[in-house]
């Protein structure tokens, strides 16, 4: 490693620290302010499970006084991918949209909403068993890729204290 691309490596924490940047789990930052603060809308389906547990591992678990409620709208969608020559489906690609609402419980107001979308697939080759856990687990996959897209976008937000 040559000495000028060391002096860039050590230098790049104070560039950081000069444009604003700080930690999400950092003293103050976002990740701390809204650790144990999300109520998280109760679930309805088994995605929806799985979306709200992970969701509470990355957030952390509310009681009833909760400063934020987020609210979740779960839909997915699956579509076979391939086909083999007898005409059976072998791959299915599983899609999934969730619509987000972040509310604050004191006032009511909308802190933050949006969208996210993402996809997995499962193969469907093999016994009906094989096939069912592997779609199970497509779903548990999905849930927790769109549950950390929704977690980094709250995280991005700029909170008061």
């Amino acid at each position: 490693m040559s000495l000028y691309s060391r002096r860039t490596l050590l230098a790049l924490p104070l560039a950081l620290a000069a444009c604003g940047f700080s930690p999400v789990y950092g003293p103050e930052g976002p990740g701390t302010r809204l650790r144990g603060q999300v109520l998280v809308q109760e679930p309805s389906t088994q995605a929806g499970y799985l979306l709200t547990r992970h969701l509470e591992t990355r957030l952390g678990r509310s009681g009833s006084a909760a400063r934020f409620a987020l609210d979740l709208e779960i839909a997915t969608e699956e579509e076979g991918l391939a086909v083999n020559a007898a005409g059976d489906t072998t791959r299915f690609n599983l899609t999934g949209r969730v619509g987000y609402v972040l509310r604050d419980t004191t006032t009511g107001t909308v802190v933050t909403s949006g969208k996210v979308e993402n996809f997995t697939a499962y193969s469907a080759i093999g016994t009906t068993v094989a096939t069912l856990a592997a779609e199970r687990d497509a779903v548990e996959r999905l849930m927790v890729i769109l549950g950390d897209q929704i977690t980094a976008r709250l995280y991005a937000l700029d909170l008061p204290a």
